[in-house]
């Protein structure tokens, strides 16, 4: 009986600790997400150099295709602002991780006095020396 329960737990173990790790790096990739949407929507330059890659590649909903220097040009422009216009939130995240690799998927809302745009993204992160990037994004406008 003591081998059988022995057995299981040397089997088990690893299996919890799996999913306790899982679990541990999508708080992580959320908490990563939930900053830089936060960053997004005030502007903030430095929120966007930490969370792309790079060599990152960038699909927008306009169909274009561009990396990471491309979106960092376009913030020179514009100053970090404390009331944004538009307010970017994360619903219905999805995580699939694959070892130092996550495909994160959620619907991006973005939310104005006027209105409310929600796009369907979705971005591959990868960690590189202990920091989670994302290497490849793609953003669909959402369906009526």
């Amino acid at each position: 009986m003591h081998r059988l329960l022995l057995s299981l737990l040397i089997i088990l173990f690893p299996l919890c600790t799996l999913q306790a790790n899982d679990r541990s790096t999508e708080e992580k990739l959320v908490n990563l997400l939930n900053e830089f949407l936060y960053g997004a929507s005030v502007n903030d330059a430095e929120v966007h150099d930490r969370f792309w890659a790079d060599d990152l590649i960038y699909t927008s909903s306009a169909g274009e295709r561009y990396g990471k220097d491309a979106i960092m040009r376009s913030l020179e422009d514009t100053e970090e602002v404390d009331a944004p216009e538009l307010i970017y939130t994360a619903e219905e995240i999805q995580i699939n991780i694959y070892d130092n690799t996550a495909i994160v998927a959620f619907k991006l809302v973005g939310t104005s006095p006027d209105e409310v745009l929600k796009f369907l993204n979705s971005g591959t992160f990868l960690k590189r020396d202990g920091k989670w990037q994302v290497v490849n994004w793609q953003a669909t406008r959402m369906a009526e």
